[in-house]
């Protein structure tokens, strides 16, 4: 199987007190929209690195779900959120923006499977803005589910975390661990994002090996890795390598960042920046012959994003003065928790991953040398990210650093 899921959800609390790659023509809000979210997938990807480890999140399942509580936002709350978000279009052109995207990744997709999908959850009888609403549903296709944080919350947290298992193909489970929801949540912003595809031409599970695979300059774990020679986008920056692995249809790729030295990661890490990973990708030229060695791997990895966000710039949002009025018309709510959780399996055949984003919101207390071929073997700590060609956008994002763990 090959699965790459991701799911967030944001949690809105009352608290009890106050590319050089083919792509279609975009449109300048498309073009803004994409740029800015993978900026925040670098800023992000920088916050949630510092430790040591596999990573792997979906930075387009966390700006989506994070987008619909900014809908809700006014003031200083939007402002912070807007510039942590690196949203840099005002609201009417920002979420039409959003949504043409999200429907052109949940188009029909001949030789694989990606599907988008967002919902809000709110406490029954809670009052909510008709112009949020509309706003969620045209262009974001969240519909509105009513439940009993107040006296079921137990039973809310089932069906949310239900709704998640049957959009990402029981993939990602328990995304709302107990207790991550309270008598006090009012509303639950989730978005989930599934993909299912097999690459262009597959590895032969005959010439995949038991070797070696360095976790730093001198230890090494043997691992399963898989071998195939062909053409691929390629580019050699010295330091380091880009592959290109493409998926059938050509509209997505797994791009593989790897340093050149087997402990050259972390140099890496820190000269990522948006701009450079555009440009390396630009970079990367239709290469004859690619000698290439890759680990077959599964990661699952789970987060709460509040620290994290705050610490990119939007601490107002968590706070008891935040501003989510254009939600219920009132200041009485600000997010509680944003929990992040995905899941990737890379084989011989292709790639399966998904991904889910949970908002709460509770009330407030309220080109290379052709002869002889490159040789791309990623026997040691890599990049890695998911992405979808025909827009640019960074679909999902990690590192590798040990792929038995």
């Amino acid at each position: 199987m090959r699965l790459l899921t991701t799911l967030l959800a944001i949690c809105l609390v009352c608290p009890l007190h106050a590319a050089a790659w083919e792509t279609k023509p975009l449109t300048p809000d498309r073009t803004a929209l994409v740029d800015g979210n993978n900026e925040f997938a670098v800023d992000l990807y920088r916050q949630l690195s510092q430790g040591n480890g596999n990573l792997f999140f979906s930075p387009e399942s966390i700006s989506t779900a994070l987008a619909m509580a900014y809908a809700g936002a006014r003031g200083e709350t939007a402002a912070e959120m807007a510039k942590t978000l690196h949203f840099t279009l005002p609201p009417a052109q920002l979420h039409p923006a959003m949504g043409a995207l999200l429907r052109d990744l949940n188009a029909a997709h001949p030789g694989y499977e990606l599907n988008v999908a967002n919902a809000l959850w709110a406490q029954e009888g809670y009052k909510v803005l008709d112009n949020f609403l509309d706003l969620l549903r045209t262009d974001y296709g969240a519909g509105l589910n009513q439940v009993d944080f107040l006296h079921a919350t137990e039973a809310a947290r089932l069906t949310i975390n239900q709704w998640v298992e049957q959009k990402t193909q029981d993939k990602i489970k328990d995304l709302l661990p107990a207790g991550a929801l309270r008598s006090d949540t009012r509303f639950v912003l989730t978005n989930a994002i599934y993909f299912l595809g097999d690459w262009q031409t597959q590895f032969d599970k005959a010439q995949t090996r038991d070797e070696p695979f360095y976790t730093s300059q001198t230890e090494a774990k043997t691992t399963p890795l898989m071998h195939r020679e062909g053409s691929f986008r390629y580019f050699d920056g010295g330091s380091f390598q880009v592959l290109e692995i493409p998926y059938k249809s050509n509209d997505l790729s797994l791009v593989v960042v790897l340093p050149k030295d087997r402990g050259g990661l972390p140099a890496l890490e820190k000269s990522m920046t948006a701009a450079n990973l555009k440009q390396w990708l630009g970079q990367a030229a239709q290469t004859p012959k690619v000698i290439v060695t890759i680990p077959r791997f599964k990661s699952t990895q789970q987060f709460e994003l509040s620290a994290a966000l705050r610490a990119l710039g939007m601490p107002q949002a968590f706070g008891s003065n935040a501003d989510f009025s254009a939600i219920t018309g009132e200041r009485n709510f600000s997010i509680s928790e944003v929990i992040h959780k995905a899941y990737i399996d890379v084989n011989e055949q292709g790639t399966e991953a998904a991904a889910a984003t949970a908002i709460t919101m509770r009330a407030l207390a309220m080109r290379a040398p052709e002869p002889p071929p490159p040789v791309f073997r990623a026997d040691h700590p890599f990049l890695f990210l998911i992405h979808d060609n025909s827009s640019a956008s960074i679909l999902f994002m990690g590192r590798m650093a040990n792929p038995g763990s």
